[in-house]
């Protein structure tokens, strides 16, 4: 090892999964004493690489290297022992036991643990590293801020000399990431390398000293943390083609809005707000993109809208009717059709195809208070010919391709004549040819006069399918503009918590 060595290299980083490639051939250094950045929207393959370098997961090709010496990172425990820490979104941590437990745990090779040894030895390491924490307080009692806190002082403990964080401020509020970023400045200060994973422009330039933009999984740029805003955001969207081109049939809507919102809010398991104050409408005949980094607040939205998560104040209208916290099944009965973005969620893959296309409606297959069959079979063979389903009714769900299962799932739900359709990631996985079906399917939908709201992570789907675009950003509703006016660098800064317009 060397003075003048990176404290972490990568080199040539390649890894795929199946035909994915999430990380291509990424070259990478982190000094020491500095915070860098990796920014990229989600799927960019920032967590990849990090899972590579601490052992999470195995790369294809590439090399790793820690103080200049090339290192083979097997496990997290080899990455651990070259003083590599990583924080992961998701904690490592035991509720039921106290934070000197959690410290202690993995390292005593003894039977017992000495319990007042072990709060000694996280008493000195709070004490060292700056980062106040009662060693004999419950997992389970303390806020996300001081969990994440302990976490960090896990990886500190056990003479980590390169930090890994996560998407560290996903959880926390304000005043925690105020906490965080000035505990990593003195951490940094004392020779800390750290590598700090975010999507937020914001954060990054106010705690990183390089930031390093990911896309697609390619690397490309590594710029100061003071660098424009603006060049950031172009790298990490890139310019997408805004040129789709719109079916001749393409029109502005002239329907009444059919879904209205305003003033909306929800909390999540955490009791933190993951949605404040949103408002938009839905108009017969339109289709209303919602865009956003995951993890902003479009999963709980859709959720509320779907019957599966209760907000804690607002209204939601489906042509005049109130349904704010109503049950899926009244929201089913008023006209609303929901496409969740986990296609496996409202589907058994045990029954049959025909089953599952009448799931919702098993009341309506009755006769004499039994199960029509004939009637269920007949349906499908009709649904089956009429949404281009390659299976037989009685093929178990479970047996079809991911295309052919979301077919499964928009036949269910288009075949009610939905007046408003809540839909999630409609093309996610599929092939060209069942990703040009589906969005054919929805844009035949908004000409017969639906209103949709369709989330999806994927722009150019957006700006294929959308009339208008609306942004989420940490559970709010950030910016709204026409598709025609969607600027990339507009959208990128408000993806990333920036009003382009300041």
């Amino acid at each position: 090892m060397t003075d003048s060595a990176p404290a972490l290299e990568l080199r040539g980083i390649t890894k795929r999964f199946g035909d994915l490639v999430a990380n291509d051939g990424i070259d990478l250094d982190v000094q020491r004493g500095e915070v860098h950045a990796l920014l990229g929207e989600n799927g960019a393959g920032k967590t990849t690489v990090m899972r590579i370098a601490y052992g999470l997961t195995n790369a294809d090709a590439g090399e790793i290297r820690v103080g200049g010496q090339p290192l083979t990172v097997r496990s997290p425990r080899d990455a651990i022992e070259a003083g590599i820490g990583m924080v992961t979104q998701h904690f490592a941590l035991v509720g039921p036991m106290s934070v000197a437990e959690n410290l202690a745990l993995g390292r005593s090779r003894a039977l017992r643990l000495d319990l007042a040894e072990a709060r000694r030895r996280a008493s000195s390491a709070s004490e060292r590293f700056g980062i106040k924490i009662d060693p004999s307080l419950r997992v389970a009692d303390l806020s996300v801020g001081q969990q994440q806190r302990v976490e960090i002082l896990k990886a500190l403990s056990r003479d980590c000399r390169i930090l890994i964080l996560d998407e560290p401020t996903a959880v926390l509020v304000p005043a925690e990431v105020d906490a965080l970023f000035a505990t990593l400045r003195s951490l940094v200060a004392d020779g800390l390398a750290v590598v700090f994973i975010s999507h937020k422009l914001a954060e990054v330039r106010a705690i990183s000293n390089r930031v390093s933009v990911l896309r697609r999984g390619k690397l490309v740029g590594t710029l100061p943390g003071t660098a424009d805003e603006r060049e950031l955001a172009r790298l990490m969207v890139g310019r997408p083609d805004f040129g789709v081109e719109r079916p001749p049939d393409a029109r502005a809507p002239s329907g009444a809005p059919v879904l209205s919102i305003s003033g909306l809010h929800a909390t999540g398991a955490t009791g933190l707000p993951v949605l404040t104050d949103v408002a938009l409408e839905v108009r017969a005949g339109e289709i209303v993109g919602v865009a956003g980094v995951a993890g902003n607040g479009q999963t709980e939205l859709a959720e509320v809208l779907a019957g599966m998560r209760r907000p804690t104040r607002g209204s939601v209208r489906v042509a005049g009717e109130e349904l704010a916290g109503a049950a899926p099944r009244r929201l089913m009965e008023a006209g609303v059709g929901r496409i969740p973005e986990d296609r496996h969620a409202s589907l058994i893959g045990d029954l049959s195809v025909a089953y599952n296309l009448v799931l919702e409606r098993l009341d309506h297959f009755r006769r004499g208070g039994r199960i029509d069959e004939p009637a269920i079979r007949a349906h499908a063979d009709k649904l089956i010919e009429r949404f281009d389903i390659r299976a037989r009714r009685d093929d178990p769900l479970g047996s079809l391709s991911g295309g052919n299962i979301q077919k499964v799932l928009l036949a269910r739900v288009l075949s009610r004549n939905p007046r408003v359709i809540v839909i999630s990631q409609p093309t996610r996985g599929l092939d060209v040819g069942s990703t040009e079906y589906i969005r054919s399917q929805l844009l035949a939908r908004r000409g017969a006069g639906a209103a949709i709201l369709l989330f999806s992570e994927d722009l150019d789907e957006l700006l294929a399918l959308a009339d208008r675009l609306v942004v989420c950003y940490e559970g709010r509703i950030v910016g709204e503009m026409p598709v025609a006016d969607a600027e990339p660098e507009r959208l990128s800064m408000l993806m990333a918590g920036r009003d382009a317009a300041a």
